[in-house]
């Protein structure tokens, strides 16, 4: 058995994976989306961790949607074409150039972009977390199967108060006041 392993806020990153304006209010629990990516991006600002936003087709699908682009930090988004982030040589760059070995993924849909990303980033090495209750697929079938698909190959799946609070690591910090108060 594999020791357990914690995310580190100075070795992780954000991966928000297709939330966007044209795909995201089909997803069969949209606002719990929104709502877990938005406390992610927060915490990720407020703890220094870098955030990479991908697009899937964005003529089509178009951005992130508005209220999560702006907490996006400046250059975040990266538009792609390949169902899996992995794969894309841009957003793989980036990831490698953070010189961070965790990955922490949320998006939409589950079962496809999320779960390809997922895979294809452990594949590369990267150490990989999947925030449960912060990716949707349009049918509650497909994000459940991609969870326990997930969870099978070793992936972990968490939860958003899961990562802010490994993140955090202690209370009693300005960061930590600051971060609780978004979750109550």
């Amino acid at each position: 058995m594999l020791p357990p392993m914690l995310i580190n806020a100075k070795r992780s990153s954000l991966l928000l994976v297709d939330v966007q304006e044209n795909l995201a209010p089909v997803m069969a629990d949209a606002r719990s989306v929104y709502r877990g990516c938005g406390l992610l991006l927060r915490a990720a600002a407020r703890l220094d961790i870098p955030v990479t936003a991908s697009e899937q087709y964005s003529k089509g699908l178009g951005s992130t949607v508005g209220e999560l682009a702006q907490l996006l930090p400046e250059g975040a988004a990266v538009e792609k074409i390949h169902f899996a982030c992995s794969a894309e040589p841009a957003i793989t760059e980036r990831l490698a150039a953070l010189n961070r070995n965790q990955v922490v993924i949320a998006g939409i849909e589950a079962h496809v972009c999320v779960l390809q990303s997922a895979l294809g980033l452990k594949a590369l090495g990267f150490e990989v977390f999947v925030v449960a209750d912060a990716c949707s697929s349009r049918l509650a079938a497909n994000h459940q199967a991609a969870m326990q698909r997930l969870a099978t190959n070793g992936i972990g799946v968490v939860t958003v108060e899961m990562v802010v609070f490994e993140w955090l690591h202690r209370a009693g910090t300005p960061e930590f006041k600051d971060l609780v108060a978004l979750i109550k």
